[in-house]
């Protein structure tokens, strides 16, 4: 994948939700709740109410972190080897972080009506790589210089893991059990979650492990939940030859639910699956539970996940 398709996916997030500072910085970086990558911002921005990373009060500088795949930091890497002048006057320029030789890009663009300069960039982490994406609008840009928004990136840093606490408590629901899963991880902050056993670099698949998050749909009326549950169902990431294999109504802490079991294969080794998804339906939305395990091992995972499912209560 090309860094301006990196580069510009992400940069979609920045516009999603988009509607002095002085080039000092605080003293140590800050990770803003639920990121990996962290950074010592310039004196006037703090935490973002609507996005993961940084803003000024009035919102009209943002900074935006997130994470892509580990993948990407070497495809740009290699991308600006071969292309060192860049393309379509976008120069790309490195930079030394803690967490190792990062890439950046700077470019002018408009938000609405707005001339606003942007930066990009990318460094490497363990097993993702990290992404910041910088917009200023033109009448903040004296004071928000690229030597300032450069001197930022500088500073970034990245942390393996984020507290299963800070993680928990970003989620629009309550997660009281675990089920002694190892590693737990949001997929995306305030949105959906995955509990496992396996890793990002082992696979998540050959391992039992939990995705729970909500869908911004519900089954039209109770007659339709049934096929709801199965469309639902055949969208599970990452699976292949599914066979749905039960598919009935269930209560799930008190409210209308449906549990569905799957027969697949899965991950890059094939891994023969047993899935179940719950759906527990909502007046405007669904929460989904879906967990996944080796055959081999589901007599032992089911009940595992049957209690996370059970430990999860919507907030007061």
């Amino acid at each position: 994948m090309k860094l301006l398709r990196y580069f510009a996916a992400v940069a979609l997030i920045v516009a999603a939700n988009s509607t002095v500072f002085s080039s000092a910085f605080a003293a140590d970086p800050v990770f803003p709740p639920g990121a990996r990558v962290g950074m010592t911002p310039l004196v006037g921005l703090s935490k973002a109410r609507t996005f993961v990373g940084f803003e000024t009060e009035d919102q009209g500088v943002k900074v935006l972190i997130a994470d892509l795949p580990e993948a990407a930091y070497g495809e740009v890497s290699n991308a600006f080897k071969a292309n060192p002048g860049g393309t379509g006057g976008i120069k790309p320029e490195s930079i030394e972080t803690a967490a190792g030789l990062a890439y950046y890009t700077v470019e002018n663009g408009k938000d609405g009506a707005t001339n606003v300069r942007r930066y990009s960039m990318i460094l490497p982490g363990p097993t993702f790589s990290g992404y910041v994406a910088v917009q200023v609008p033109e009448n903040a840009s004296r004071i928000y210089t690229d030597d300032a928004i450069r001197q930022m990136f500088a500073s970034a840093v990245i942390r393996t893991e984020v507290p299963v606490e800070e993680q928990l408590g970003l989620m629009p629901f309550k997660v009281s059990e675990l089920s002694s899963f190892k590693n737990i991880r949001m997929l995306a902050p305030g949105a959906a979650l995955i509990l496992s056993d396996g890793d990002e670099k082992t696979g998540f698949e050959i391992a039992p492990f939990m995705i729970i998050g909500l869908i911004g749909s519900t089954a039209a009326s109770p007659d339709d939940r049934g096929r709801f549950a199965q469309q639902i169902a055949t969208t599970i990431p990452g699976v292949r030859d599914g066979r749905i294999t039960m598919s009935e109504p269930v209560r799930i802490d008190g409210q209308p639910g449906y549990e569905t079991r799957i027969d697949a294969t899965s991950g890059k080794d094939n891994t023969p699956v047993t899935i179940v998804q719950w759906l527990r339906f909502g007046s405007q939305s669904s929460m989904r539970i879906i967990g996944s395990s080796p055959r081999d091992d589901w007599t032992k995972a089911f009940p595992r996940f049957r209690a996370v499912r059970d430990g999860i209560h919507p907030r007061g």
